[in-house]
């Protein structure tokens, strides 16, 4: 595996080894006990798919504990999933899971698929290709998603297969862009949001630069998203922080050259609130109960935060 998810992934996985191992271990014990038999890992009421599973491997992987045990069952999951998927967030989180497994522990999920299936996937979704030049979350869709943008062009990635028309992606991102300086998730949305945000400055990684104009554009607009808590917010309409703005918008804004600006003390606060004494972490203030995606938000968070700590002490 290589790429946008790789170097994240090596990012978080470096930046964890700063986090006390008494608090890694019960968040690992956390992960691992929402896997049911079958391998899958469940949400909140307890059903597994593939969407929770992406995460809590992502957070294993990270942690280095996704090996073993855990991994074969998972294996099981995932080819029992194979050819099941509707739209591309089922896609992504398929395909990442398989390249995590074999990334960890070897295990090659896609090893009985039949020849030339990466290419037949990456042809489906071009038909999830919008005119506007973005893609959407499934062919019935009308418009371009900045999001779906974003996790069409990591599953292009991860397959090896190449990004058709570059171009009208450009096009497509410079039209969601707001003259607030983030981005819109779709054309008709009224304002701009973090996450969509984030996946934009994702994406002109991935295919063309971050010019100077956006790196300021951008780190303007996701520092008004900090809210007095120490996270971030989804939107200027919406008043308390959760763990998805905060992991997204805080990544976006090293990744543009702001992270300094970032109030740190107070984003370690706000982690520190919502980590539960048991393992795993609740989305919000508002939450009551922790769940695999916002834990594994919180706990790349925190290794974000150190991964970026070690680097602006390390001599240059």
């Amino acid at each position: 595996m290589s790429g946008y998810l790789a170097q994240l992934t090596i990012e978080l996985a470096t930046g964890i080894e700063a986090v006390p191992l008494s608090f890694r271990k019960v968040q690992t014990d956390f992960f691992l006990s929402r896997q049911n038999q079958d391998g899958a890992f469940v949400d909140r009421e307890g059903k597994g798919d593939l969407y929770y599973t992406s995460f809590a491997l992502r957070a294993l992987a990270i942690l280095g504990e996704l090996e073993g045990e855990v991994a074969e069952k998972t294996a099981y999951y995932l080819r029992s999933s194979l050819g099941k998927q509707t739209h591309v967030v089922d896609f992504f989180s398929l395909i990442y899971s398989g390249f995590l497994l074999e990334a960890s522990s070897g295990i090659d999920v896609f090893s009985g698929a039949k020849k030339g299936w990466q290419t037949a996937i990456a042809t489906w979704l071009e038909n999830l290709k919008r005119p506007d030049g973005g893609y959407a979350k499934a062919t019935v869709g009308s418009a371009g998603s900045t999001y779906h943008t974003f996790l069409v062009l990591l599953c292009l990635e991860l397959l090896n297969q190449p990004v058709q028309n570059p171009p009208s992606i450009l096009k497509f991102l410079e039209a969601q862009e707001d003259p607030s300086g983030g981005y819109r998730e779709i054309r008709v949305s009224t304002r701009a949001g973090t996450n969509p945000t984030a996946a934009a400055i994702a994406v002109y990684e991935m295919l063309f630069s971050l010019t100077g104009p956006i790196k300021t554009n951008t780190a303007q607009f996701l520092l008004e998203m900090e809210t007095d808590e120490g996270g971030l917010r989804a939107n200027t309409r919406i008043p308390i922080a959760d763990l998805l703005s905060t992991f997204t918008g805080a990544l976006t804004l090293a990744r543009v050259d702001a992270w300094h600006e970032l109030e740190v003390d107070r984003l370690e606060g706000f982690l520190s609130d919502l980590a539960q004494p048991t393992g795993g972490f609740i989305a919000a203030h508002w939450d009551t109960t922790e769940d695999v995606e916002y834990s594994f938000y919180g706990l790349a968070t925190m290794a974000l935060i150190a991964y970026q700590q070690n680097r602006s002490s390390s001599p240059s």
